[in-house]
């Protein structure tokens, strides 16, 4: 009987354990994810806060909202670029990288 309480107690160890560990995969994914996000959309995501804190604090905004448009410009005009081997390297060049 003892020896039977004392499995059931390894085995529910074992199981929390798990759990645990699947919880720290997902929690890390999330998070890398996240980096990756701001990352890629980091001036836009900026502009936009820098506006709506700016205008939570009773002023315009403006100078925010540009910051965002400029970004999203960029990032259109970036986006639409075409790349091959041939003019990678300046391209490169020309995006900071």
């Amino acid at each position: 009987m003892l020896k039977q309480k004392l499995q059931a107690i390894l085995k529910s160890t074992r199981q929390q354990g798990q759990g645990m560990t699947e919880y720290i995969v997902i929690v890390a994914l999330v998070a890398i994810s996240a980096i990756a996000v701001y990352a890629m959309f980091g001036q836009d995501v900026r502009g936009q806060m820098a506006s709506m804190s700016s205008q939570l604090a009773g002023y315009a905004g403006t100078t925010g909202q540009t910051d965002a448009k400029n970004a999203r410009t960029g990032a259109n005009t970036e986006g639409g670029a075409k790349y091959n081997l041939g003019n990678y390297p300046t391209n490169a060049k020309d995006a900071g990288q």
